[in-house]
C-alpha cells in the first residue's frame, strides 16, 4: 500500500472511503477501564453500555494505544500520516512517536509523520478527511503534512458538557470547576487552547442558551461557512439543533454530525457535544 492515514480512536471517524486500494485508513484503540471492566475502543464497543457503566462506577481510567499498536499500522504503507489526540491530554502522541522510531529502524525509506491535533474528536476527523482529499489530488507528502499542521493549529474546538466527572477524576480539569458546575446542574462551555489544553470558559443554563453561545463563539472567531464537524455523545437532537442554527446563520455551511466513539464518549459523557471549525476561509 502506498498511503496510510492512521489515527488514534479519539478520532470519531470509524471509516474513510478512500476509493483506492493504494490508500488505507485505520485507527488504534484507547482502552477504558470502568471498575475493572475493559472497553476497547474498536468497532465492537458499545458506547451506551460503557456510558451506563461509567455512571455507576466508583473508579475508571483510560489507557492510550501502545507503540506496538502504532507500529503495526505503520508497517502497512510507504507514506503514513498519523493523527493523535492532543499531547497535553494523553500519552498517545509520545506512543506514536516511539512506534515511528521502531518502524523506521527496520524500514528507513518509509515516510512517517505524527501530527499532534492539539485537540480531539472532530479536529482529527477534519484532518483525516483533509489529508485524504490532498492525497487524492496527488499533493506531495511534505505539503500535506504542512497543511495538516497548520490546520491543527488554526481550527478551533469548542465543547459543551453536562457531566464532567471523568475529566475531573483524570485530572483534565480542576475539582473546583467540576464541583461547582455539577452542583448547579448546568452545562459548561469550554475550548481547546492553542497549546492543546482544556479551558473551561462559561457556565450556561439551558441548551438553547448554550447553542446560542456556541454560535457567538463562531462569529467571534471568524467562521466563514466552511465545512465543519460536530460530534455528540448520545445527543443527536442537540447536535441537529446546532446544525440547523449554523446553516441558518451561514447558508453555505456543510455541517457533519458524528456520534462520539469510546474515548470521546468517556470524557464528553452523556449529552456532551464537541465542535471543530476553521477560523477564516480555510478550505481543504
Amino acid at each position: 500500500m502506498k498511503w496510510m492515514i492512521v489515527a488514534d480512536s479519539s478520532c470519531d471517524l470509524k471509516t474513510l472511503d478512500t476509493e483506492s486500494p493504494e490508500i488505507g485508513y485505520d485507527t488504534v484503540p484507547f482502552v477504558m477501564d470502568v471498575d475493572g471492566r475493559e472497553f476497547v475502543d474498536d468497532e465492537n464497543i458499545s458506547v451506551p453500555e460503557m456510558v451506563d457503566a461509567m455512571e455507576k462506577a466508583e473508579k475508571s481510567h483510560s489507557a492510550c494505544p501502545s507503540p506496538e499498536a502504532w507500529r503495526a499500522l505503520f508497517e502497512k504503507a510507504d507514506h503514513i500520516i498519523a493523527l493523535t489526540i492532543s499531547g497535553r491530554l494523553s500519552g498517545s502522541y509520545n506512543s506514536a512517536m516511539v512506534g515511528k522510531s521502531m518502524t523506521l529502524e527496520d524500514h528507513p525509506d518509509k515516510k512517517i509523520e505524527v501530527i499532534d491535533s492539539l485537540s480531539t474528536g472532530p479536529k482529527l476527523v477534519m484532518l483525516a478527511q483533509s489529508a485524504l482529499k490532498q492525497i487524492q489530488e496527488q499533493i506531495p507528502f511534505e505539503t500535506i503534512v504542512a497543511s495538516c499542521r497548520e490546520r491543527a493549529q488554526n481550527a478551533r474546538t469548542i465543547f459543551t458538557l453536562s457531566n464532567f466527572h471523568n475529566l475531573v477524576q483524570n485530572g483534565r480539569v480542576s475539582k473546583i470547576a467540576g464541583f461547582i458546575a455539577g452542583r448547579l446542574g448546568i452545562r459548561v462551555i469550554g475550548v481547546g487552547s492553542p497549546e492543546g489544553e482544556i479551558q473551561l470558559k462559561e457556565l450556561m443554563r439551558g441548551e438553547n442558551r448554550t447553542l446560542k453561545r456556541i454560535i457567538k463563539d463562531m462569529e467571534e472567531n471568524d467562521y466563514q461557512g466552511t465545512p465543519m464537524t460536530v460530534c455528540h455523545c448520545m445527543n443527536e437532537p442537540m447536535a441537529q439543533s446546532l446544525k440547523e442554527m449554523i446553516v441558518a446563520r451561514w447558508q453555505s455551511a456543510k455541517v457533519q454530525l458524528l456520534p462520539t466513539r469510546g474515548l470521546d464518549s468517556y470524557y464528553a459523557e452523556r449529552s456532551g457535544l464537541i465542535i471543530t471549525y476553521d477560523r477564516g476561509p480555510v478550505m481543504a
